[in-house]
């Protein structure tokens, strides 16, 4: 007999590119009560929160004995890089990456999915709660990982053909379902996180 599916919607959010970020779990198990998950981490960019969110998913769910986890984020590029589609070249990432893989290997299938923010209402909530101070201190803490001034990580021609994957995927998807599936803040935002996890540039803070 097949282990009951677990879902579990996720995000991480940094208000200034790095500046204050959270991150918000909410696990659904069959038949259980819904666990929620709401927590100010410091200071991060959004692809930390962004992981530090799924790790956080992760230690909850082996904690609870989670065997068949589906986990929902609205960060594709988490996502893609969680599936193998997207390389992580970023070294704080690649560490956050690495106990993601690590803490995988406790479960007996491990989905992710990329879903839009509107699909992810409670989540997002979740996380507007803790960074703007409402938030109480959650069971399961989320790294707080150091920030470093950025740094050319990789060389230009790669980063010049992931943009080049993320433009080509978009125009497909735009010619199939026309120009605002997906919305161009979203292909812009995947663009922006590729240039930015490379060490080319940062986003200012405001």
């Amino acid at each position: 007999m097949s282990e009951p599916q677990t879902t579990a919607y996720i995000d991480g959010a940094a208000r200034g590119n790095p500046g204050a970020a959270a991150i918000a779990v909410v696990l659904q198990r069959p038949n259980q009560p819904v666990v929620e998950i709401a927590e100010a981490i410091g200071t991060a960019t959004n692809n930390v929160a962004e992981y530090s969110a799924l790790l956080a998913a992760l230690e909850k769910a082996v904690e609870l004995g989670v065997k068949n986890l589906l986990i929902y984020s609205d960060s594709e590029l988490l996502v893609k890089q969680m599936n193998g589609e997207y390389r992580v070249k970023n070294a704080e990432l690649q560490e956050l990456y690495q106990e993601a893989q690590r803490l995988k290997q406790s479960l007996t299938t491990l989905q992710l999915q990329h879903v839009r923010r509107e699909q992810n209402k409670r989540a997002d909530e979740l996380c507007n709660i803790a960074l703007d101070g409402k938030a109480k201190a959650a069971a399961v803490s989320a790294p707080k990982a150091q920030m470093k001034a950025p740094t050319r990580a990789v060389g230009d021609a790669t980063v010049r053909e992931d943009c080049v994957l993320i433009l080509s995927e978009a125009a497909k998807a735009w010619a199939a379902n026309g120009p605002s599936s997906p919305p161009a803040a979203m292909i812009w935002e995947q663009l922006w996180s590729v240039i930015e996890e490379a060490g080319l540039l940062k986003k200012r803070s405001t």
